[in-house]
């Protein structure tokens, strides 16, 4: 019995499809449940057995929670705060995901990639919104695995990927930041590995880190979305387009982004006997499942 909290967000939308392939019972609320209200909680949840939580809600637009600080913390803290006492009074386990940015993203002297028990020093007020939900959490339950993810895309709301794509479209010159580094994520493959803990019913709580194997740029990341797209003719066949490096203060944002954000899968990866594949393998996956999708809308627009 599963709850999937943010079930309608770019992750929560692979869990749900995974849960339903599986033939998994669960239940999927997003905005019709206010995580920050308790009330609200407690009315969807009171009749309902549940023995875990996957709480995949949260509010991630960086930029503007530099303005919204008290909506970032309401959603990010409050809201996390509430399912941990929901879910403490009725002995059920938490699975939380968090993000690379409750790291400052300088390894100061080396470029060892961040493990679980690294010193937490967000620079946003989203990494530290984060970073204050994962110590409510730690402070309620005592059974709970937090998931801190990076560079995160799927097929379902907002990423670099589509952005990339959308880009290209419209653009013969795209610029990206060079000095800006970590480990692109596909949904699919972390909404597996959620479930992988729900199906080997773990005990082995506590927090990881799980992204996609290797590492690279933002700029070299969409060099690669460019030439897979061009290849699965995601861009038109005769549409040049140029990808020019620039440095992090040529491309100002209202918050600072991490410039070195590379988590370490060690541990998930010996807990869980977890292969994780490479991030260019997977966004491979990613580019043809997108392709095909935009097959099935076309001939359904011509039916």
């Amino acid at each position: 019995m599963i709850w999937l909290i943010g079930n309608k967000g770019m992750l929560g939308n692979d869990v749900e499809k995974l849960l339903k392939e599986r033939g998994l019972t669960y239940w999927g609320s997003d905005m019709e449940v206010d995580i920050s209200d308790y009330k609200a909680l407690e009315k969807f949840g009171k009749d309902k057995k549940i023995k875990w939580v996957i709480n995949c809600a949260g509010y991630t637009k960086v930029d503007k929670a530099e303005e919204e600080i008290d909506e970032a913390f309401r959603i990010n803290k409050d809201g996390v705060r509430n399912i941990a006492l929901f879910s403490a009074n009725r002995q059920i386990r938490v699975i939380h995901i968090s993000t690379d940015y409750i790291f400052n993203g300088r390894q100061e002297g080396s470029a060892d990639a961040y493990r679980e028990e690294d010193k937490t020093n967000p620079i946003t007020i989203y990494g530290k919104s984060k970073l204050a939900g994962e110590e409510e959490i730690k402070k309620i339950l005592e059974e709970y695995f937090i998931i801190r993810t990076a560079w995160l895309y799927g097929l379902q709301g907002n990423n670099f990927v589509y952005t990339m794509l959308r880009l290209f479209k419209e653009r013969d010159l795209v610029k990206v930041v060079e000095d800006q580094w970590g480990s692109p994520t596909y949904t699919v493959d972390l909404a597996g590995t959620i479930l992988k803990i729900i199906e080997d019913d773990s005990v082995s709580y506590g927090i990881y880190h799980f992204t996609n194997e290797g590492m690279t740029s933002w700029y070299e990341f969409a060099k690669t979305i460019y030439r897979k797209a061009k290849r699965l003719g995601l861009v038109e066949g005769n549409k040049k387009v140029t990808i020019e490096p620039i440095k992090t203060e040529d491309y100002p944002t209202a918050a600072l982004r991490p410039r070195y954000s590379v988590l370490s899968k060690e541990k998930i990866k010996k807990e869980f006997n977890l292969k994780i594949r490479d991030w260019n393998e997977a966004l491979e996956d990613f580019l043809i499942s997108l392709r095909e999708n935009r097959k099935g809308i076309e001939s359904g627009v011509e039916k």
